[in-house]
């Protein structure tokens, strides 16, 4: 039965989160620190409060002294409203957007090397950053101390919190030592300049037009460069590439016969097919 996103088995070994991918290759992804979490949620939570506190200052001089001089709760209602308002969107929006457009990172985790990802390994979208974010409220209770998050953390096999166990997410380590970085792959000396395919190809539905061309050179460049990796970070390479693509395409195809280096071929042979025939059509 078509589906636009592959299945995968996941589980937990000690501090590692492994999922297998279609090519039965376990990814494996260290599970977060309590320590690194809480500095991480402790950096972000102090660029919230200076945005807060400072857009508060800049109302206060640029605005009536009078009003915003009183105390909170004396002054009026649309102030009080509006300030409620504010607050609940730094909140709550500071980490749903940062990491929707992030990867799964906002600034403190980008500074401690963490990164939110659905337990499938897939990264999170907006529903899921939005909806792990909206329960962290549960999480902190009682207020500031997270009380209530780090007895879930510690109770739950792959370290998640309230929100983490709703959306179905985790938070892990970036793989510095084992992923190496896109130009320390691609800036290698090209072995093999043949684009031949390896895998059965992956048929799906899809209007490959909606990738860039940027997006395209990287899958090439890829595919050129896969026979010099290590098995494991070949397959964790292509998962990389291929998986914003799926989500942004929405594609479907088969799930059994479905692997990662298969779809990115097709997509390759099929997209550079494409440009062939709108550049003769523009001739």
């Amino acid at each position: 039965m078509p589906n636009s996103i592959p299945d995968h088995n996941s589980w937990t070994s000690d501090e590692t989160l492994i999922i297998e991918t279609p090519e039965r290759v376990g990814l494996e992804f260290a599970l977060a620190s309590l320590g690194n979490r809480f500095l991480a949620c402790a950096f972000d939570h102090f660029l919230q409060l200076a945005v807060i506190l400072v857009t508060f200052s800049a109302v206060y001089i640029a605005g009536d002294f009078e009003i915003l001089g009183e105390r909170f709760a004396e002054a009026p209602k649309w102030v009080q409203a509006g300030f409620v308002i504010f607050a609940f969107v730094i909140w709550n929006g500071y980490f749903a957007l940062f990491e929707t457009f992030w990867a799964g990172q906002t600034p403190g985790k980008r500074l401690l090397k963490l990164r939110v990802l659905r337990e499938d390994g897939r990264p999170v979208t907006f529903w899921e950053a939005m909806v792990r974010n909206l329960l962290r409220i549960f999480d902190v209770q009682p207020f500031v101390f997270y009380s209530i998050g780090l007895v879930s953390v510690f109770i739950t096999p792959r370290d998640q919190r309230i929100g983490d166990l709703f959306a179905g997410t985790v938070v892990v380590r970036e793989r510095a030592a084992e992923a190496p970085r896109f130009d320390e792959v691609f800036g290698r000396a090209v072995t093999d300049t043949a684009l031949r395919r390896s895998y059965k190809p992956v048929l799906f539905t899809g209007d490959v037009r909606r990738i860039t061309e940027a997006e395209i050179d990287v899958v090439e460049r890829l595919l050129r460069r896969r026979w010099d990796l290590p098995d494991k970070v070949r397959e964790w390479m292509a998962w990389r590439i291929a998986t914003p693509i799926l989500f942004k395409l929405q594609p479907e195809f088969d799930r059994v016969t479905f692997t990662y280096e298969g779809f990115l071929e097709e997509l390759l042979h099929r997209y550079r097919a494409t440009r062939r025939y709108e550049d003769r059509g523009k001739k």
